[in-house]
Parts: C-alpha cells; sequence; structure tokens
C-alpha cells in the first residue's frame, strides 16, 4: 500500500486487538488514526463504525480497519456507506481475495476468532496486495449502481 495512512476503530470487544495492532503498524511506518474506543469500558460499535466508514467513503482515508468480537456487526455497519467495500477475513487467502477481487477497502477483523499472529499475516497481505480489475471490475461497477439505485 502506498499510501501509509489508514483509520482504525474498534468497540470493547476488539480494544485489545486494536491496540496490538496500531503498535504492529506503527513499526511499518503507518500513520494510523485511532477513532476509538479508547479503554475496555462497554460501547456501542455502530458509531465507531461509521466513524472508520464514513472517512473512507469520503475518500479521506484509503483504507480502514473495523475490530469487534465477532467482525459482524462492524462489517454490517461499515457497509451501509456508499463506496465502502469491508470484508470480514479470518484468515491470508481470504484477505488477498478481499483484495483482489473485491477491492476491498475496509478490512474487518473479530478478536475473538483471530490470534495476533493470524492478524498480523492477514494485515500484511492486505494491505500489500492489489486490486486485479479486469472481470472484478466490471462486478464493482455494479455494485457501484446498486449503491446508487440505477439498476
Amino acid at each position: 500500500m502506498k499510501d501509509k495512512k489508514i483509520i482504525i476503530g474498534s468497540d470493547h470487544g476488539g480494544f485489545k486487538l486494536k491496540e496490538k495492532i496500531i503498535a504492529y503498524l506503527g513499526k511499518k511506518n503507518y500513520k494510523v488514526k485511532d477513532v476509538g474506543a479508547f479503554s475496555q469500558d462497554r460501547c456501542d460499535y455502530p458509531l465507531i463504525g461509521f466513524d472508520v466508514a464514513q472517512n473512507v467513503s469520503n475518500n479521506r482515508f484509503k483504507r480502514g480497519i473495523l475490530i469487534c468480537t465477532s467482525g459482524i456487526g462492524q462489517s454490517i455497519v461499515a457497509n451501509k456507506l456508499k463506496n465502502v467495500r469491508a470484508a470480514l477475513c479470518h484468515n491470508r487467502e481470504i484477505a488477498c481475495l478481499s483484495r483482489r477481487h473485491n477491492n476491498a477497502n475496509i478490512l474487518v477483523l473479530g478478536q475473538k476468532f483471530t490470534s495476533f499472529n493470524k492478524t498480523k499475516e492477514i494485515l500484511d497481505i492486505w494491505l500489500k496486495t492489489d486490486f486485479e480489475g479486469g472481470r472484478h471490475a466490471r462486478r464493482l461497477k455494479q455494485i457501484k449502481n446498486i449503491e446508487e439505485r440505477k439498476l
């Protein structure tokens, strides 16, 4: 990933993993904007997910990361916004395909199901994999038309 800026957010269920990811990305010279949660105190994930997704949707950040306990809630929230393609990834292959075929711009992780070692592998592949284009570009155009209610 050429642009070394990334936005990240989690709820209380993803807080520990988020903190480790921020430190890991910092060592790789990424500039990370953290929008919360800032502790393990219970909080609601939708507003944090919305914050990350809105920043990606408005192109303030090319990519973002969201974490919660399962990853499902954050995926649902993020994919409500135009121009967002949030992908819940549990392994390297899914992370690679989410970028190559879907041009995913938000990586979603479930802290309960993804160890930090696995997370590092997922992050590394997700950040370095480019979109293939070709037939996949046609499909993304169809998704954009759905977003804009042109179908």
